[in-house]
């Protein structure tokens, strides 16, 4: 049995996208994952986060899609559906990129097989090993947010959660109040 490697998962990926430009993959916990592509009420979400985001500081960015080394020692690879980070954080990083200077990572449930488990369980530590701060979760599933802070390098040590509707504190380095009333018009 051989084992995949971080590059030998990164050239599969390549190719995979050379074939079917609509194929995403992941790995992830040791598993190469296919990501579903978002429908449209998951690219609204995306697009109010971003602008709440530059309304708090004009400096920042919510990069959609990029691909970032995650897990312990960077063995894995994810694709979180936005990256909020300082402008030039990504400049001269090639699609998979380090996660440092990662101010929040935000996934939104598309419903598609798998998808909740990854990003209700395996992402959260895969970006708690990684050290990015703040990782937000958009469940439409669930009608709620949760807000994971606190990275201990194994896991998040606070997690809120609120149901659509009410506001939340995504805490430093965010540092802003997220009005969830809007994601009750996004969710299928």
């Amino acid at each position: 049995m051989s084992v995949l490697t971080q590059e030998g998962f990164e050239e599969l990926a390549r190719l995979g996208e050379r074939v079917d430009e609509s194929l995403r993959l992941e790995f992830l916990n040791g598993k190469i994952e296919e990501k579903v592509l978002p429908d449209g009420s998951h690219g609204r979400i995306i697009e109010s986060l971003t602008r709440r985001c530059i309304q708090v500081y004009a400096g920042w960015w919510l990069y959609p899609r990029q691909g970032l080394r995650a897990e312990k020692y960077r063995k894995g690879n994810a694709r979180p559906d936005g990256c909020l980070v300082p402008l030039d954080a990504f400049v001269g990083q090639g699609e998979w990129a380090a996660p440092d200077g990662v101010l929040m990572t935000i996934e939104v449930t598309s419903g598609g097989s798998g998808t909740g488990r990854r990003d209700r369980v395996e992402k959260p530590r895969a970006y708690a090993e990684t050290g990015i701060p703040v990782y937000l979760l958009v469940d439409r599933t669930a009608g709620e947010v949760r807000v994971h802070s606190q990275p201990d390098g194994e896991r998040y040590e606070m997690v809120v959660t609120v149901p659509f509707g009410k506001s939340v504190t995504l805490p430093e380095p965010v540092g802003m109040e997220l009005d969830t009333e809007p994601l009750k018009n996004w969710v299928h």
